[in-house]
């Protein structure tokens, strides 16, 4: 059974899409003592302004905080150009993300952290022909490594959330987690289900990126449970969305949008019913769905 989600709940990716969608909702549905800390590479830049007046809209209840450089560290000009790169594997930024987050939550510990952010090079299908060596390379440091490092720089935060809450329940956490990391994957990261949607979009960077962001979710799982920490990887589903004006029926997956290129039913998602399944999802996760991958109605998908 679901249950409010509460404390403190860090977002990457939240300034647009479904990064911004989860931020709008948990600002509207958790309650006084829960807290938003939204991941934002530029929280003054223009593409954040959306999130900058929800915190106006919900005062006190939603933080912004800087994750990724404005510049590529390496593969030179090469990663400017793609403007929705996050670049949010620098360990540099993430460190000082942590510290703002720690500085603002004290001993409080973080409860729920969401990889929401990643990118998918290059654009359309992502076929084999047009796929670059620096797109395999720039994907999977953006949708791999940094999940990776994020997870890794705020375990500490993650642990002491957990060891908190596994005090005052007398270590009896089987219906709920207090602590998780939740990484959005996809429906097309699956192996067994590659026969099934290959052909409607290659994608090689992106599925190859997300079927290792599942892995590290199973490996983390494992590696965690002595912390009580739950890691679930979620597949945010079929969303129609509008880009550039058009109405487009795309394959919304992380805090972007993609577009497929075979002629598809309707979706029958919009971002706002995504969203409300996930966190759903997510308030009724316990640790039997610890290193799994879910979809946004919490079914099972297989590996």
């Amino acid at each position: 059974m679901p249950v409010e989600l509460k404390g403190n709940i860090l977002v990457t990716g939240a300034n647009r899409g479904i990064g911004l969608e989860l931020v709008k909702q948990l600002a509207e549905t958790t309650g006084q003592e829960a807290h938003i800390y939204a991941c934002s590479r530029e929280p003054e830049g223009s593409r954040t302004e959306a999130l900058r007046q929800l915190t106006t809209r919900h005062p006190g209840k939603i933080t912004i905080i800087k994750l990724g450089k404005n510049n590529p560290p390496s593969f030179n000009s090469a990663y400017t150009s793609n403007p929705i790169s996050k670049y949010v594997a620098d360990e540099e930024s993430i460190s000082a993300a942590v510290q703002a987050v720690q500085d603002q939550i004290g001993d409080g510990g973080l409860n729920i952290l969401i990889n929401n952010a990643g990118i998918r090079k290059p654009a359309f299908s992502g076929a084999l022909s047009a796929t670059k060596k620096i797109d395999m390379m720039e994907v999977y440091e953006t949708n791999v490594v940094g999940p990776f490092t994020i997870a890794k720089m705020f375990l500490p935060l993650l642990k002491k959330a957990a060891q908190r809450d596994s005090s005052a329940k007398g270590n009896d956490n089987k219906t709920a987690c207090s602590s998780a990391i939740i990484n959005i994957s996809t429906a097309i990261s699956s192996i067994e289900k590659c026969p099934e949607t290959f052909s409607a979009a290659q994608m090689y960077p992106y599925r190859i990126s997300k079927a290792a962001l599942n892995m590290l979710t199973r490996c983390q799982a494992e590696d965690f449970k002595t912390h009580n920490i739950v890691v679930t990887a979620i597949h945010p589903g079929w969303v129609q969305t509008e880009m550039g004006g058009e109405k487009s029926t795309r394959f919304l997956s992380s805090d972007f949008l993609l577009l497929c290129v075979c002629c598809l039913p309707q979706a029958p998602l919009t971002t706002v019913d995504s969203v409300l399944g996930m966190l759903s999802v997510i308030s009724s996760l316990s640790n039997k769905d610890s290193g799994m991958l879910l979809d946004w109605q919490g079914n099972s998908i297989p590996w």
